[in-house]
């Protein structure tokens, strides 16, 4: 269990980064798209709060377990709440794991790896679209952001 207090404040410290990076947008930026068949921005900010969460569930339950459910916003306030809610819970999950699940071997779409091998696949996933964040966030014209993560 110990393992999982170590894993939890690198992950928080990239989201906390996330967060703050809304900070910087407008509302009209939320749907911006650098490319054709792009998510868009917002779309990219769900998707990593909605995959961490799929992943600490697949640990959790010790099988793959798809996300689904799409969540609505309007406004970056809107969707800043939405990505600290689901921060809150993924944290619970997290917290909550034992070392069965996170010992115990899960097949991943074919790759096979422990629960803490995935939670760690987990966080690179979330910083790889972090960058993309960042990246369309300087696109967008936006050039004063947040440091990369924040502790």
């Amino acid at each position: 269990m110990a393992r999982i207090y170590e894993f939890i404040p690198g992950w928080v410290s990239h989201r906390k980064a996330v967060i703050e990076l809304l900070n910087t947008v407008q509302d009209e930026q939320l749907h911006y798209k650098p490319w054709k068949g792009a998510m868009s921005f917002a779309e990219l900010v769900l998707h990593i709060t909605g995959s961490m969460n799929m992943f600490v569930e697949t640990v959790k339950n010790g099988e793959l377990v798809q996300q689904t459910e799409k969540k609505s916003f309007k406004t970056v306030g809107d969707l800043k709440a939405i990505v600290i809610e689901e921060t809150k819970q993924t944290r619970i999950e997290l917290e909550l794991l034992t070392d069965k699940q996170l010992n115990k071997i899960i097949d991943f779409y074919g790759t096979k790896m422990t629960g803490t091998a995935l939670l760690t696949t987990a966080k690179d996933h979330e910083i790889h679209h972090k960058g993309q964040l960042l990246t369309y966030a300087r696109l967008m014209g936006i050039n004063s952001l947040p440091f990369f993560v924040i502790r």
